[in-house]
């Protein structure tokens, strides 16, 4: 049988390893975010027997890799070489079932925290408190913030005062897990400060009022401007790229089909006027990118102006957008060409 440890590439330095008890969820996770699978089909999932790994092409070249949860992580084995497994990852995911009975779990995710730490200090230690769609509002704070303080008490007694771990309340059936697994991976995109910069650059001198630069495939985000993210308008965005792949082959504008694909290498660009005046524009970029970006098309004083002229005016505004987005995927190129993942 495959281990844990054939399953490491020591070429791939943005790995993430999920971890939890059985049935905390973590199959489900990576089944819903990185396979589109819908949350209900995930009830008739198989607990994981053996540990799994699957790589994800995008701006970064990610792996996920999930270890069963059954797994006694403490006791002698040939199982897996540990030392060389957490020594090659860039981020711990622990899940905790938010549903069941979770001191077990805590006391599981402060041990092998303590013993990853000592392997690998620069691991990000990240928990999802899990399956939070079944709690009401009130009781997942308390639960959240009775799980940050149990683990910090943990992690006190065992002589880790220095270490940073960040918490997400999460569920498949709503965007919280996206967002959980978007900050994650942004900590291990090394030129993450530099697109964030071209981010900035862009809202400054265009109409934008937030971007966000997606994977298409997972609808998880990669980079945003500098500005706080709402989960409503993230959501709004990733719901365009699914609409957007929805129309595929319905419509087309002369010859030119509303893909995110095209066979002429030509970048697609898609764009939505939503009832309150905001427009929706979605440009391709590279490796599977999408810059998704909510635009506020500035008209000034149209009373004295026909509809044409208005219509002339957005169109001058979206090709100053246009040209000015080409250049960023120019800059994306090079970022891509001259440097990766450290």
């Amino acid at each position: 049988m495959q281990s844990a440890s054939d399953l490491i590439n020591k070429d791939n330095k943005a790995t993430i390893l999920l971890m939890g008890l059985r049935r905390c969820g973590k199959s489900s996770i990576c089944k819903v975010v990185f396979h589109n699978m819908q949350p209900l089909d995930t009830l008739y999932l198989e607990s994981t027997s053996k540990p799994t790994k699957e790589e994800f092409k995008s701006l970064i070249d990610l792996a996920v890799m999930e270890l069963p949860g059954q797994l006694n992580f403490f006791e002698p084995s040939n199982f897996y070489d540990s030392e060389k497994l957490f020594s090659s990852i860039g981020a711990l995911v622990y899940v905790i079932d938010s549903q069941d009975e979770y001191l077990n779990a805590l006391t599981n995710v402060s041990m092998i925290v303590e013993y990853a730490y000592r392997i690998n200090p620069k691991i990000h230690i990240e928990v999802l408190i899990h399956k939070i769609d079944g709690l009401s509002e009130d009781f997942r704070m308390d639960t959240q913030r009775d799980i940050m303080q149990r683990v910090g008490d943990e992690l006190l007694d065992l002589g880790l005062e220095g270490v940073q771990v960040s918490f997400y309340l999460t569920s498949i059936f709503d965007h919280s897990i996206y967002e959980a697994f978007s900050r994650i991976i942004q900590k291990l995109i090394f030129e993450l400060p530099a697109l964030e910069n071209l981010l900035d650059l862009l809202i400054q001198y265009n109409k934008f009022e937030k971007i966000f630069l997606f994977d298409i495939n997972s609808k998880i985000y990669v980079a945003t401007d500098s500005s706080p993210v709402d989960i409503q308008t993230y959501e709004v965005c990733a719901e365009f790229i699914d609409v957007t792949i929805d129309l595929d082959g319905l419509y087309e504008t002369g010859a030119e089909k509303l893909l995110l694909e095209d066979k002429n290498n030509k970048p697609i660009k898609c764009i939505s006027k939503l009832k309150n005046g905001t427009i929706l524009y979605l440009h391709q970029m590279i490796r599977g990118l999408a810059l998704v970006a909510l635009v506020r098309i500035d008209n000034g004083d149209t009373s004295n102006l026909s509809q044409k002229e208005i219509d002339d005016n957005v169109k001058t505004q979206l090709s100053i957008i246009d040209h000015n987005v080409c250049v960023f995927k120019k800059s994306l190129e090079k970022m891509w060409e001259s440097s990766r993942i450290k």
